[in-house]
């Protein structure tokens, strides 16, 4: 049986992160699942300092090796191991550290720009959007960057008003009309995780008989 490759989008902060991975704990309990986060293709930049590092738009699709993203999916799909990259989001560049990533019968695909980038939004079977509104978005955005990325309050308002909203109502929001299923306020939606939940697990069971 081909791996079913489910996609999961929506704009930044709007707990996509949270929802796939509540999935994928629900369904590990039966089987393999694999998880990918696209944002770990963003393209290597060490041609550039730090500071220019800084100025790119991370929000436009082609800061993304989709290259390699669509060949390691395809690897997967044939039932192939990828050496998955990682990203540095302190240092705005990938890092030299790979994980080794195994096929499993189902794969989930996470990033706001799955279903922007045609060549992905093709691959993916099932397609989930998390609709969550603009200014919950912006809030978590701050508090994450500033806790985890070293931020200063300053820099993510500026990247967020220069790249992050203008892309998101260019590419990310208009994506949303490929979903076969959207579910609004992300991970406190137990509900709607329990409903996909129970089609992977039906999946996962199906492809070990």
């Amino acid at each position: 049986m081909k791996p079913v490759i489910i996609g999961i989008a929506g704009g930044t902060a709007s707990g996509k992160t949270t929802v796939a991975k509540r999935i994928y704990e629900n369904a590990l309990a039966y089987g393999k699942v694999t998880m990918i986060r696209i944002d770990d293709y963003y393209r290597r930049l060490d041609h550039l300092s730090l500071e220019e590092r800084q100025k790119v738009n991370y929000d436009h699709p082609t800061s993304y090796d989709v290259e390699l993203l669509v060949e390691h999916l395809r690897m997967l799909q044939n039932g192939m191991s990828i050496n998955k990259p990682t990203y540095d989001f302190v240092m705005h560049n990938r890092s030299d550290v790979t994980e080794v990533v195994e096929s499993s019968p189902v794969i989930i695909l996470e990033g706001i720009m799955t279903f922007a980038i045609p060549e992905i939004n093709e691959m993916c079977d099932i397609k989930i959007y998390v609709d969550t509104a603009d200014d919950i978005r912006f809030i978590r955005r701050l508090k994450r960057d500033i806790r985890d990325r070293g931020r200063s309050v300053e820099s993510v308002i500026d990247q967020y008003l220069t790249t992050v909203r203008p892309m998101h109502l260019l590419f990310v929001e208009p994506s949303k009309k490929y979903a076969n299923i959207i579910i609004p306020e992300g991970g406190h939606n137990q509900a709607a995780i329990d409903l996909v939940s129970t089609k992977i697990i039906d999946l996962i069971l199906k492809a070990e008989q």
